[in-house]
């Protein structure tokens, strides 16, 4: 008798962070929501029927929303300020440079449906240039949870941390991969697996993806480091000096343009510390087409048999030059 495999329960980090904000906001009455006529989409609809009054919703006016969320900040207020990542980022990130990060304001940017995840809507919402904006402003944390428990533990410690975060949330469905009770550390990479034939890095969508990746390169006697690097801005620079000189070589992966993501922040470190080949996958800066996230991930090469196959020319390479 053939035996039954079933596939992981996918979870939409959206409930995770709502749930969070939520159990949080019962005990400190300073937390608020900001939002642009997005409270279907960021999923404050229990914390609207819960608390009229703490959530402000400002329209379709996101310049405006950022700058209302600096000024309660500023009143002693605790906002979370939610939209879609493409417009949250884009819109308004003269708000967010001047407002928020300049300032040091205390205010919780949250943006949702990142990467393609509004992928039928086509380029105007894909936000594959958020990390490139959001990473250069100094003072500004970035972060991209890979599953629904880090996405838990990031909003616990965004609540506690004293000053502006951006926090990347997706609505696409993903597996739980890190462990119950997970407690997020700004700027630490998590291993997820160890091996030395070379380091895979991801975060957001594209982590389950790598250990999906991980495996297959297992079944041919490949074993591969897949680190989970949440946090794009501080990267963990030890992790990355680490996995150079442990497996000499490293693939990174990302829902996001090839050039200022997470690639990016990890080569900077490659470059300047520990030279090792280095492959960047992500969207190859074009404007991504219309489709699903799913889709349009794999078109891009960054299915788990196209990560594997990336893998194993980077291998190659690291070989060549040895």
């Amino acid at each position: 008798m053939n035996a039954v495999t079933t596939s992981p329960k996918l979870h939409d980090c959206r409930d995770a962070f709502v749930s969070v904000l939520e159990r949080l906001g019962a005990d400190n009455p300073k937390i608020v929501a900001v939002c642009n006529d997005s409270v279907g989409s960021s999923k404050l609809g229990g914390f609207k029927a819960k608390w009229p009054e703490r959530l402000v919703n400002v329209g379709i006016a996101e310049q405006n929303m950022v700058g209302v969320g600096a000024g309660l900040a500023n009143g002693g207020l605790l906002p979370f300020v939610c939209g879609a990542s493409c417009f949250l980022t884009g819109r308004s990130l003269e708000q967010v440079k001047a407002d928020i990060a300049y300032s040091n304001a205390n205010v919780k940017l949250i943006g949702i449906s990142s990467g393609m995840a509004y992928g039928e809507l086509g380029p105007t919402h894909h936000s594959i240039e958020d990390f490139a904006w959001m990473r250069v402003l100094p003072n500004l944390p970035v972060i991209a949870p890979c599953d629904s428990i880090e996405t838990a533990a990031a909003v616990e410690w965004a609540a506690q941390y004293q000053g502006p975060v951006f926090l990347r949330l997706s609505r696409v469905g993903v597996p739980d991969l890190l462990p119950p009770g997970h407690r997020f550390e700004l700027g630490k990479a998590n291993l997820l697996r160890d091996g030395d034939a070379l380091t895979l890095i991801a975060n957001g969508t594209l982590t389950h993806r790598m250990m999906k990746a991980a495996d297959l390169l297992a079944a041919e006697g490949i074993e591969v480091r897949v680190l989970n690097m949440a946090t794009v801005r501080p990267i963990d620079v030890d992790a990355i000096i680490a996995a150079a000189a442990d497996t000499g070589a490293i693939l990174s992966a990302e829902e996001h343009s090839i050039f200022g993501g997470l690639g990016s922040a990890i080569a900077e470190v490659v470059v300047a510390e520990a030279p090792v080949p280095m492959k960047i996958l992500g969207v190859p800066g074009i404007f991504a087409p219309t489709g699903s996230a799913e889709a349009l991930l794999d078109e891009f090469g960054m299915s788990p048999d196209g990560i594997a196959s990336a893998a194993k020319a980077l291998i190659a390479r690291k070989t060549a030059r040895n």
